[in-house]
């Protein structure tokens, strides 16, 4: 039984939500909206907002573009601290952008460096477009010409994590000659471009590197003492000239010359070998001026001037 003061128990909203009339206030209707993943308020500059949320994912998406291309710049495997310092991203968020490239074929992971090199799918990948742009036909023009001039194989090569890529290639039509197609890797210790590009490293890069690679004995002539190849390194980095003196294939010889990019430094390098049957070393060396010409035009090609 009720007793007579008795008032029914509130429900719903609490009292603060009242007026004194007794009906509910409403909530201010929000007038803003989402935008991509943000929420743009009324009165602000919206397509300033949308265009940097845009360009955020922008960001993310072209994130293994950036990976690909920091390690292609560096001579050495980068650890996923460096990366991750390097791009300003989370290590968590990157590990999961390096393994799944890695799985890819994009990536290599270097167990003993505890770092990531370029993988076998982004190189082909590399050839493939240099192959069919331009840019591929230009760099055969000037290495057709070189052996037009020189009457010995001439080729184009890079530093590649510790090795050397050929990229491009021209052989002689001379019958006796050695045949190594565009794509092939070379070691660094004992051809004339892969110590080119050792000789062009800062010293404590070069001892870095060095302390990775294993000098295998290619022929007899092959360097595989340290300290023995840190001093012909030395004289090659005097010189200017990389020297490969039946090293890596007995009886071949070959040179190399540096190709610079707009900031100075060594992008690639133009080569000439040849069977010592046919020419020596010294021989060979007397080419080097228009070895330096096809240089200064392929740098032409691989780093045309800004603006």
């Amino acid at each position: 039984m009720l007793r007579p003061d008795h008032r029914p128990a509130q429900t719903g909203r609490p009292r603060k939500y009242l007026q004194r009339s007794g009906k509910i206030k409403q909530k201010p209707t929000q007038t803003g909206r989402y935008r991509t993943a943000a929420w743009v308020e009324p009165g602000t500059n919206e397509e300033q907002a949308a265009h940097d949320a845009d360009s955020s994912e922008d960001i993310r998406r072209l994130r293994p573009l950036t990976v690909l291309e920091i390690l292609s710049e560096s001579s050495q495997p980068l650890t996923l601290a460096q990366l991750a310092h390097m791009m300003k991203v989370p290590k968590s968020t990157l590990m999961r952008l390096l393994r799944s490239m890695e799985m890819r074929g994009y990536l290599l992971y270097m167990p003993a460096e505890r770092g990531y090199v370029p993988g076998t799918r982004s190189t082909t990948l590399a050839l493939r477009v240099l192959r069919g742009s331009n840019i591929r036909r230009e760099c055969r023009a000037v290495l057709r010409g070189l052996v037009r001039s020189l009457g010995e194989t001439c080729n184009l090569t890079v530093p590649d994590a510790g090795r050397v890529l050929y990229v491009e290639r021209i052989d002689t039509t001379a019958p006796l000659r050695m045949h190594l197609e565009p794509g092939t890797w070379v070691p660094m210790h004992c051809t004339a471009s892969g110590k080119l590009f050792l000789a062009a490293m800062p010293v404590l890069e070069r001892r870095s590197i060095l302390a990775q690679l294993a000098l295998t004995r290619h022929s007899p002539r092959t360097i595989t003492d340290r300290r023995e190849l840190e001093a012909e390194l030395e004289r090659i980095a005097r010189r200017g000239v990389g020297i490969d003196n039946e090293e890596f294939v007995h009886g071949m010889v070959a040179v190399a010359v540096p190709v610079r990019g707009n900031d100075g430094k060594l992008v690639a390098a133009v080569a000439c070998h040849a069977p010592t049957a046919r020419r020596s070393l010294d021989e060979l060396l007397t080419c080097i001026p228009e070895l330096r010409a096809a240089a200064d035009a392929m740098a032409q090609i691989l780093s045309p001037p800004k603006g």
